[in-house]
């Protein structure tokens, strides 16, 4: 499974490559989010440094997003938005979040804030 993948190669303490983010997000664990296994990453906290916060992208949506990268050559956010959107609302850094996580697989390279490519 792509979640098992992801965690052997980014075990807990692990920095998610995000070339444009202020301060590291870092893989904490796995827990459930939104009903499924999850992989949850800490996040900076800006007002309280000392309190980072927590978000999770679920198995599932690992997968969809995954697939879409193999299938399409690219992750985009704009699909990213469209087919995930409890994941996105979750917060803007899932999709840089996911895409680091693809970037630490070797299955894609940062393009831009909008898109990832296929490695």
């Amino acid at each position: 499974m792509l979640l098992e993948r992801i965690l052997k190669v980014a075990p807990p303490g692990t920095v998610i490559p995000k070339p444009e983010a202020e301060g590291d997000f870092i893989v904490k664990g796995q827990r459930i989010r939104r009903g499924k296994p999850a992989i949850i990453c800490t996040v900076p906290n800006h007002k309280r440094p000392d309190k980072p916060g927590e978000k999770g992208i679920n198995a599932g949506e690992l997968e969809a997003a995954h697939n879409n990268l193999v299938s399409s050559g690219s992750l985009t956010r704009r699909w990213f938005k469209k087919e995930l959107p409890q994941c996105d609302a979750e917060g803007d850094c899932n999709f840089t979040t996911v895409g680091g996580l693809f970037v630490l697989l070797g299955e894609a390279a940062y393009d831009s804030r909008e898109t990832y490519q296929k490695v």
